[in-house]
């Protein structure tokens, strides 16, 4: 099994790890209820995709 000749010095491993970082989700407005919801993703208010209804919401 191999085993490191030399410890890893803490800069290495942070410039190793610098693309771990977690991205904020990317939200936008709804163009039809102007509701914030994640793009790419079906509107959970009205539930309209791309400027045409797809899933029928019910009156609650």
């Amino acid at each position: 099994m191999a085993v490191p000749k030399r410890r890893t010095s803490n800069r290495r491993s942070r410039t190793r790890r610098a693309h771990h970082f977690i991205t904020p989700k990317q939200l936008q407005n709804c163009p039809r209820c102007g509701e914030i919801k994640p793009s790419h993703v079906i509107c959970p208010k009205c539930g309209s995709y791309m400027g045409r209804t797809v899933v029928e919401m019910g009156e609650e």
